[in-house]
């Protein structure tokens, strides 16, 4: 065993004592004498030195807040002089470990105590283990010597042979605390000191990696904001060098802001409101996100047309004429806008423009199937008023910020469809159709349509408040159309807030004049053909809407135009036709195909549905305008036992009760009806509505089913020319419904002849087409009796048979 060990016999030294310091063996460290303490030591450490026994000797012992530690160093004076600074010193040098044990008494005003040398022992050879961890602290240290510059001392280290001597070699690392000193100083097995050295130095260099990656991002960052100062510095240098080469004053962005909104023609409030922006963008730097910001809002404000307005065309007469030329029929709407603008003629001549800060806007909602002109009537009402167009389309839309606005914190913010409308159109008076407004959906990001309340009410919308411009708009002046195709899907005080304009369909003649006029002019042109190079006969238009096509608009009607005209198109560049050619009636099917809607009353007897008892005609509306609706019933066999009331079709609540609703009053008044009703109680009755994918709902179809009903129990046919609509109460009484136009027109496209509508809707009939009455023979009535008197056909085999 080899030793690194001192003599073991008990020392009396004075005590050295290191505030806040620590000196390891073999450390050389100047110790400064104006302390009295260290004075006091190194005095009473030379009294007691004898001549020939060496240097004096010190006990160097670190005290940490007061106390002292359980072990210090033995150190011996090398010298006494001045240190740098001029001040009396003394170098001290570390030479072993020392176990401090009782106090004692010596020469002079130091501290004595007596100490036990610790002795270190290490096996030799050294283990493996050992050898390798000798290896990594002088690597590990090595590598932090080269990062600090420090070339001289690497190669010390790398001479230092001793594992104990090795160890106490970190005690010249700055980075260590106090108590990281001290839990080495007080480590005695040289193997652990040195592990605790090398873990100490491990995770220093670790530290100081990741603080040497975070000082070079940062360095990054500071470089690239350097350069992009720099690079800004000479922008703005080469902007001012082509300012003074054209001319132009001096300025910069925010002076360029300011000069724009003292130059537009702005309201009060919003000058104000963007004369602080402009504030904002002054005092903002170039870097910051919020400047950006700001420069976009003042952009929006600038865009939009604050004060510009058009005149509104007062040629009553010409605006009248506009509308008649651009659109057949439709008399509600072009009426209503004709009482507009003569009322706003009369307020103008008088001088009442603006009443109470609010401008005489209209809001009208255009509701009707598709195809019947309501969004194109849009463009012919602002071309009649002299006013700019625009179409905001609402079809799906379910974000409430697509109305009003996203606020200006989001990133991407837009304002809201209402404003971009306003500032596309360039003027403050445009006409805006809002297209679909049905079809506004709702989720969790809010509820579109009552974001349009504001907007459509002429009571507020002269101060709406966009959350993007967070400065009032004045909407009052704006004529605001909105489209729908289903009343009942627009929320009550969405619809209170509007004019409501039906638009129920055209009628035969009106479809062939829209033809003549407007669809066959625009489809010769698409087709590439000269208007005289093919012409359709006006009964072959009428053939063509009658029995090609079954709607309440004309778009079918249009695309079967079109395939008409392409088709004579091809023929021609084959050489198989000759142009110019007339068509007439009987050359639609070799063009286009057989009819697809033959009238009920044009088909064989034997064809037709009510060709058997139980199946009568009713009249229904649709999304898509009206509609015929045909209902069977039949009897189960009384031996099945199938007894109650089966209702097929996808029948909505309010149908299946008026189904129960008319079998009650068979049951009850059958006698009276002269019905053998005795066998309904063991019978299964079945009721049907054809057309089963197609959902059903409402209440106008009681009459239908108790015809139906009455049909199938006295076996009498109902006529094939006759259609009804009505609801049906428990006493027979027969109750208003709605729709009352539409279902008329579907009964006349339809090919019926004879319609039974309650009484109660007989003023509705004003509504209707002169030249539709005519052709039609409308019967209204109180009591469902009246109904089975006009659609039922005399008994053609015995009641008891029929049952």
């Amino acid at each position: 065993m080899a030793s690194e060990s001192m003599a073991s016999a008990p020392l009396a030294l004075p005590v050295l004592p290191l505030d806040d310091e620590v000196v390891l063996p073999g450390m050389v460290v100047p110790l400064d004498l104006s302390d009295n303490d260290v004075r006091a030591a190194v005095e009473a450490a030379q009294a007691a030195a004898r001549p020939g026994e060496g240097k004096p000797r010190v006990l160097l012992v670190p005290r940490v807040d007061g106390t002292y530690a359980g072990t210090g160093v033995l150190g011996t004076v090398e010298q006494v002089g001045r240190l740098s600074d001029g001040d009396p010193g003394a170098l001290v040098r570390g030479r072993g470990r020392v176990r401090i044990g009782a106090g004692t008494t010596g020469p002079g005003a130091a501290l004595w105590v007596e100490g036990t040398a610790v002795e270190e022992t290490l096996p030799d050879p050294l283990p493996g283990s050992v050898t390798e961890l000798v290896k990594e602290y002088k690597a590990l240290a090595t590598s932090w010597l080269k990062k600090r510059g420090a070339w001289q001392v690497v190669d010390r280290v790398q001479q230092i042979d001793g594992v104990g001597a090795l160890a106490d070699n970190s005690g010249y690392s700055p980075f260590l605390t106090v108590a990281q000193r001290v839990e080495l100083l007080e480590t005695a097995d040289p193997v652990a000191r040195l592990r605790l050295a090398t873990a100490q130095l491990r995770e220093h260099l670790a530290e100081q990696e990741v603080a040497e990656t975070i000082a070079k991002d940062v360095q990054e960052g500071v470089d690239k904001q350097q350069r992009e100062f720099l690079l800004r510095r000479q922008l703005e240098a080469v902007r001012k060098e082509l300012r003074e080469l054209n001319g132009e004053s001096e300025g910069d962005e925010s002076d360029d802001y300011r000069a724009r909104v003292e130059a537009a023609d702005l309201p009060e409030k919003v000058r104000e409101a963007a004369l602080k922006e402009v504030e904002k963008l002054e005092r903002s730097s170039d870097q910051s996100p919020e400047g950006s910001w700001i420069r976009t809002w003042l952009d929006t404000i600038l865009e939009l047309p604050w004060n510009e307005r058009t005149e509104d065309r007062y040629d009553i007469r010409g605006a009248r004429a506009v509308l008649d030329a651009e659109h057949a029929g439709l008399d509600d709407v072009k009426e209503r806008i004709t009482e507009y603008l003569a009322v706003r003629k009369r307020r103008a001549d008088r001088g009442l423009g603006v009443v109470g800060g609010r401008r005489g806007g209209a809001v009208l909602a255009l509701v009707g199937p598709p195809g019947v002109g309501k969004t194109s009537l849009g463009e012919s009402v602002a071309h009649a008023m002299g006013r700019e167009f625009v179409r905001v389309a609402l079809g799906g839309v379910r974000d409430e910020a697509e109305i009003r606005g996203h606020r200006r914190t989001y990133v991407g913010a837009l304002p809201g469809r209402i404003v971009r409308a306003i500032k596309e159109a360039g003027s403050m008076n445009p006409v805006v159709l809002l297209d679909e407004i049905d079809k506004v959906g709702s989720d969790f990001r809010g509820d579109p349509a009552a974001a349009l309340l504001e907007v459509l009410d002429p009571a507020q919308n002269h101060t709406f408040r966009d959350h993007y411009l967070e400065v009032e708009l004045d909407l009052s002046d704006v004529v605001f159309l909105a489209t729908a195709n289903v009343l009942e899907s627009i929320p009550e005080a969405l619809l209170d807030r509007m004019e409501l304009v039906r638009l129920d369909g055209y009628t035969e003649d009106e479809k062939v004049v829209i033809a003549r006029d407007h669809l066959l002019p625009r489809q010769l042109e698409r087709a590439g053909l000269e208007p005289g190079e093919v012409v359709l006969e006006e009964a072959s238009l009428r053939k063509l809407a009658g029995e090609y096509t079954r709607e309440a608009g004309v778009r079918t009607l249009e695309r079967s135009v079109s395939r008409l005209l392409r088709k004579v198109a091809a023929q021609h560049e084959l050489g198989d036709r000759e142009l110019p050619f007339t068509v007439r009636p009987e050359d639609l099917r070799e063009l286009i195909g057989r009819p697809h809607h033959v009238p009920e009353s044009a088909q064989d007897p034997a064809e037709r549905r009510t060709s058997v008892p139980g199946v009568a005609t009713g009249l229904a509306v649709t999304g898509a305008g009206g509609d015929v609706l045909f209902v069977e019933a039949s009897l189960a066999d009384p031996e099945t036992g199938a007894a109650g009331l089966t209702l097929t079709g996808q029948l909505g609540d309010v149908m299946k009760e008026s189904a129960q609703i008319a079998l009650s009053f068979l049951r009850s008044h059958g006698a009276e009806l002269e019905l053998p009703v005795t066998g309904l109680k063991d019978r299964g009755v079945h009721i049907h509505f054809p057309a089963g994918a197609v959902p059903k709902d409402g209440p106008s179809a009681g009459v239908t089913m108790t015809t139906a009903l009455a049909s199938l129990l006295s076996g009498r046919l109902v006529r094939t020319d006759v259609a009804m609509t009505g609801e049906v109460s428990l006493t027979g009484r027969v109750l208003p419904i709605g729709g009352v136009k539409q279902k008329l027109l579907a009964a006349h496209r339809a090919g019926i002849t004879t319609v039974v509508i309650p009484k109660r809707n007989e003023a509705d009939l004003d509504d209707v087409p002169a030249e539709i009455l005519e052709k039609l023979e409308v019967h209204p009535v109180t009591d469902v009796r009246q109904v089975l008197e006009i659609a039922l056909a005399p008994a053609e085999v015995p009641v008891g048979a029929a049952a």
